[in-house]
């Protein structure tokens, strides 16, 4: 079967080291250990007691049991934890997907699942998000597009890299799509809690329909990426032959991950993680749109729901990966180009970051932007 590299992934892989303006990252700006020692009051002294040996495969149970308690009626028997996100999916997709099946996704969005199925021979069928509609979606293009050969409906809510969330009508037609043929929902959520103009927190899938799986992490949305510890809730039923794979592809999630995990997500300090990232989030986002009106008329952003980061639109006199790289180049400042999501005329830009980082990046940007401007002219 040919290969096809993950586009978004292998650009960050060769362009994000080393950088100094790095808005290409899609999460809340990480934290230090030691900021999350002190905001759990961990005992570091029990903590570096523990073994460096493997934990529990499918995680710890006091550990399921907080991720499930996120989830109303889920217990901890419908929780597998995993390495990330991104092992979620893979399992995912090489447990539920042969051949002759077809899957429906989303664009533009993050395409890690997407390209798990396509890696395995799966027909992928694209459903446009309408920006001009606040990027909802093209619910006549979805009908169209499910038929008895649809294993998987896909959609990563809020969504990555608009920002979007699905409203209540748009979230009714993919369940009622997904019931007519007996589909699954597989529900990326890894930025539930980063809402920006509300404290309600997006509501999962799960327990909307009997065939939902839901995926999260602790990288989005609670800043903690380098623990690579993520999760997928599923049926119980589901859940031997999900972790039979999860024994082929990483055994488990780390010792102290897991560890680190399960002091995050006590219900006080998740609190605490979920406070700083709105604060992150929602000065960011004020930040960035007071830059980009430095230049009326070339940029423009649907406002995110949610999300570090925004899907912003821009009229140049080059494509994106071309804007991009010279934001690289001349400035070192990264960004994500649109085309690696399959839109031309955008870029993807985190804005959840310290106030005077952001600020000198942005002015980077708008400098760039100036000097184009001149020489078009």
């Amino acid at each position: 079967m040919p290969f096809h590299p993950f586009a978004v992934e292998q650009f960050l892989s060769e362009m994000e080291h080393g950088v100094r303006f790095n808005f290409s990252e899609s999460g809340v700006h990480p934290m230090s250990y030691a900021a999350l020692f002190a905001m759990a009051q961990i005992d570091t002294e029990a903590l570096f007691d523990t073994l460096v040996d493997y934990p529990q495969v499918n995680g710890f149970q006091t550990l399921r049991e907080r991720i499930a308690a996120l989830y109303d009626g889920a217990g901890a028997e419908n929780v597998l934890v995993t390495v990330g996100a991104t092992e979620a999916n893979t399992l995912i997709a090489n447990t539920l997907l042969e051949p002759g099946d077809n899957m429906v996704v989303f664009r533009p969005t993050y395409e890690q699942m997407a390209g798990n199925a396509r890696n395995l021979g799966i027909e992928l069928r694209l459903v446009n998000l309408i920006e001009d509609e606040g990027w909802a979606v093209d619910r006549d293009a979805l009908a169209a597009s499910v038929d008895d050969r649809t294993k998987i409906i896909h959609v990563v809510n809020p969504n990555n890299p608009t920002g979007g969330v699905l409203s209540i009508a748009d979230r009714a037609a993919i369940l009622a799509s997904a019931e007519r043929v007996g589909a699954w929902i597989v529900a990326d959520e890894v930025y539930a809690g980063t809402e920006r103009a509300t404290d309600i927190p997006t509501a999962s899938f799960w327990g909307q329909e009997a065939r939902v799986i839901a995926i999260n992490s602790m990288s989005k949305a609670y800043g903690l990426p380098g623990l690579r510890l993520g999760w997928l809730v599923a049926p119980q039923d589901m859940i031997p032959a999900l972790w039979r794979r999860h024994e082929y592809a990483s055994i488990s999630a780390s010792m102290m991950s897991m560890k680190l995990a399960e002091h995050a997500l006590a219900p006080a300090t998740r609190a605490k993680l979920t406070e700083r990232a709105r604060g992150l989030i929602r000065r960011g986002f004020e930040t960035l749109t007071e830059a980009l009106q430095e230049h009326p008329g070339v940029f423009s952003v649907v406002p995110p729901q949610a999300s570090a980061m925004s899907f912003v639109k821009f009229d140049l006199p080059l494509g994106a990966e071309a804007f991009a790289l010279r934001l690289l180049r001349e400035q070192d400042v990264l960004v994500i180009p649109g085309n690696k999501f399959g839109l031309e005329g955008h870029f993807r830009f985190s804005s959840a970051l310290p106030e005077p980082h952001l600020r000198e990046g942005l002015a980077r940007l708008n400098a760039l932007t100036s000097e184009i401007l001149a020489n078009a002219g």
